[in-house]
């Protein structure tokens, strides 16, 4: 029973790496071409409606998944949320939302054992 939760945590990371990966992917070529230039990064993600849409959905997502770290990593004693917390920030809820339910089930897991 104890090692489910250990593979759930895994493919938790695993799924966090893939949040980095992929986002960036897109992210640094676009830095190597524009710079750190965050005008023009907001300016061409709402440029189209379905940018907007989709711009929007993950600032609310975002905004929604920090109070999620905050209250339930208190209730849970997750050690480290606020890694989730950064990763939201820097990278996205790709990758901060399965960081913080890798870390929760460790947390979740030292509890049980």
């Amino acid at each position: 029973m104890i090692r489910r939760p250990h593979r759930l945590s895994t493919a938790y990371f695993a799924l966090a790496a893939v949040g980095l990966v992929l986002p960036y992917s897109r992210l640094i070529p676009w830095i190597g071409d524009h710079g750190l230039d965050i005008r023009a990064l907001v300016v061409e993600l709402f440029s189209t409606r379905i940018g907007a849409f989709f711009g929007l959905d993950v600032i609310v997502s975002a905004v929604v998944l920090i109070v999620f770290v905050i209250v339930q990593g208190r209730r849970d004693h997750v050690r480290y949320g606020w890694l989730a917390i950064l990763a939201t920030g820097l990278v996205g809820v790709s990758c901060g939302l399965p960081l913080f339910l890798a870390l929760r089930e460790r947390a979740l897991q030292g509890h049980v054992a």
